[in-house]
């Protein structure tokens, strides 16, 4: 039986009652102030704010929404999702915020809807710790968005901006960097910069670094950084700028270099330019060496040109002076002192002759017979020959190559390149020494060629020809080839050996190099070009009888009347009937009126009327048998093409010895094939 409650625990039970009452009115004031605080800001809030239950119900809305969606607020409260938006908008977000709720998670999503960006924070409300609600608020982000797009874009396009100035910086033809006038470090290079000086960024930062490595000679180091320090505190635009500074880069390579400094002194700053310009002095270099040898080439053309014409003139000369000669000695008794005063003078004018020869050999006027030849055998035949030239106490090597195709050349040119090369190598050896000839295979390329003035591709048989004797320096080999130069005493040398050999090497098509230094010795290289056809056979040559006189008659013509006349008086002292003309009309008109045979016409090539090749088609008319000897001081391109003479023309030069010219007058006659 419970106890009787008494009025002290009565009184006591009530001051809890009314406690409890009071403060159930005081929370009950405190939920309804919440409320309409909750409410007003519900009313107000600059934000969207949400309350959904688990069926997805809107159970709380912001005022805010009615202008958002465009639906009074009573129509979107108690309404779901799939009642308030678009089915396929609705489903999205059914299941993405049932998904929110059943994780138990804060989730933040950013949505758009008509165009307008909205990022919205979702987070679900536990009861008895189980989500029973969905809770939110939503703001609109469009101008935001708006201003961070702008943002992105602005920096996107700086990128973009950047990325092409540092695109052009990179791909300049210079190198660029760029220092502040108080600092010793470089703040930004190129990369130009970089690659030119051939070092990384690392070991170019700092102007110390940079002259270390770039000028590893101290001495260079020291007067280029003197100069350009003196330069830059002048602070005139003018001195800084430094042209062909050599530099080193990081694998030894020497660079010329192009450097400019551009001062921005407002700014405090230096901006710094290299331009590498070792190509184009290279090429510039080349340039002025094949312009050089371009004007030498020129000159010697022009000079040949002129020693040709003279030779032309002079050996019509040598004519008159040898033939007369010889009738005088021969009309003068041998113990008689006039015949040793002839004697002299026909061995001047035979050594003139031999000049002449020479000067005609450098104007590529010689006129040559060439024949295809072994060039082998041809240098061995003459081996005992050009060691009797040059002596006992030079030893001479001969070093053939093998597989060296035919080349087809006059013999005798190769006689003479080979003597006067011997002849100066032995000249060059002061006591004992060696000169080696060698011959070989030679290809010529197109990079070769555009290196070397005046040659052409192609494939070559080289003959060579090098001693171990002093050698020559660059200003003797520059005139080396030039007629009457010669660095031997006087007396010992006419100076037309070598440009002798360089005129037949240039008849031939071929080319010539010489190495040589002081000391060094010396390498002549001679590249023919080799005959198309090998299986051609080597001509020889033909055996000339022992008598040199004759009976036939002969057409003599030439319009310089002391040599018509000297030869005329040749040709009767050798027993031919002669026929003389002093003109093409004349020896025409002769030809007709004699009743007899005309056995060979012997005639100038270049003269005024008619040239000596079509006189001899006229006389064909009347002669069809007639032979031909054509004569001249150089040969026209009338019977030669560049001295090279026609197949089966027949061929003198002038001035002739009177033996020389019996000799050729029988090998003609008692040939049955001409």
């Amino acid at each position: 039986m419970s106890e009787k409650p008494t009025y002290e625990t009565l009184e006591k039970r009530i001051q809890e009652l009314e406690k409890a009452y009071s403060e159930s009115k005081q929370s009950e004031a405190a939920l309804r102030e919440t409320e309409e605080i909750f409410k007003c800001f519900l009313e107000n809030s600059p934000i969207y704010v949400f309350f959904k239950d688990r069926d997805m119900r809107s159970i709380k809305l912001s005022r805010n929404y009615e202008q958002m969606l465009g639906k009074p607020l009573n129509e979107l409260l108690g309404k779901t999702m799939d009642e308030i938006f678009p089915s396929d908008l609705a489903k999205k977000m059914i299941a993405d915020d049932l998904k929110i709720l059943n994780e138990g998670k804060l989730v933040v999503v950013d949505e758009e809807f008509s165009g307008t960006y909205y990022t919205t924070t979702k987070f679900p409300i536990f009861i008895d710790g189980k989500p029973r609600y969905l809770a939110g608020y939503t703001i609109d982000i469009t101008d935001h968005k708006t201003a961070e797009d702008a943002l992105r874009e602005s920096e996107a396009q700086l990128r973009d901006r950047n990325s092409f100035i540092q695109a052009i910086l990179d791909n300049l033809p210079i190198g660029l960097s760029v220092n502040y006038l108080e600092s010793d470090s470089s703040s930004y290079m190129n990369k130009q910069y970089t690659e030119i000086h051939g070092w990384p960024k690392k070991e170019l930062n700092t102007i110390q670094k940079l002259f270390e490595n770039v000028f590893p000679d101290p001495a260079y180091r020291e007067e280029i950084l003197k100069k350009m320090l003196a330069d830059i505190d002048s602070h005139d635009p003018d001195r800084m700028q430094w042209d062909n500074i050599e530099i080193i880069t990081r694998d030894g390579k020497k660079k010329v270099v192009n450097i400019k400094n551009i001062p921005l002194f407002e700014q405090n700053m230096m901006i710094g330019t290299v331009q590498d310009i070792t190509e184009h002095k290279r090429a510039e270099e080349e340039r002025e060496k094949l312009q050089g040898q371009l004007a030498q080439a020129q000159k010697m053309e022009s000079v040949g040109r002129l020693a040709g014409g003279v030779a032309h003139d002079f050996n019509n000369m040598l004519s008159v002076i040898i033939g007369n000669a010889e009738f005088a000695m021969d009309r003068v008794a041998l113990e008689d002192p006039l015949h040793k005063t002839l004697k002299n003078i026909l061995d001047a004018a035979t050594r003139s002759a031999e000049v002449t020869r020479q000067l005609l050999a450098f104007a590529r006027k010689q006129t040559i017979a060439p024949k295809v030849l072994d060039l082998n055998e041809t240098v061995e035949n003459m081996l005992s020959m050009l060691r009797r030239l040059i002596g006992e106490d030079i030893d001479l090597i001969w070093l053939p190559g093998a597989d060296i195709r035919h080349v087809k050349i006059d013999p005798s040119q190769i006689n003479q390149i080979l003597a006067n090369l011997c002849v100066n190598a032995r000249d060059a050896i002061a006591d004992v020494g060696r000169i080696t000839i060698e011959t070989n295979a030679a290809t010529f390329d197109e990079t070769y060629c555009a290196d070397h003035a005046g040659f052409i591709p192609g494939n070559y048989t080289l003959l060579a020809v090098s001693d171990d004797g002093c050698g020559m320096d660059r200003q003797t080999m520059d005139k080396l080839f030039e007629p009457f130069f010669t660095t031997k005493g006087i007396g010992k040398g006419t100076g037309l050996g070598m440009s002798m050999v360089y005129g037949i090497v240039k008849q031939n098509n071929g080319f010539i190099n010489v190495y040589s230094e002081p000391g060094q010795g010396t390498t002549f290289k001679i590249y023919l070009p080799p005959y198309k056809t090998e299986t051609d056979c080597i001509v020889k040559e033909k055996a000339t009888g022992s008598d040199d006189c004759g009976n036939e008659t002969i057409l003599l013509v030439e319009d310089e009347p002391s040599i018509l006349e000297i030869t005329g008086a040749m040709l009767e002292q050798f027993g031919y009937a002669v026929l003389s003309a002093n003109s093409p009309d004349k020896a025409i008109e002769m030809a007709r009126e004699h009743s007899g045979e005309i056995h060979l016409l012997m005639t100038d090539v270049v003269m005024p009327e008619m040239n000596g090749r079509d006189l001899a088609q006229n006389l064909l008319s009347l002669y069809p048998d007639i032979k031909r000897l054509f004569m001249s001081g150089y040969t026209a391109n009338v019977i030669a093409h560049h001295g090279v003479l026609d197949e089966g023309v027949n061929f003198i030069q002038k001035p002739f010895m009177a033996k020389d010219l019996a000799l050729k007058l029988r090998e003609i006659l008692d040939d049955s094939t001409t």
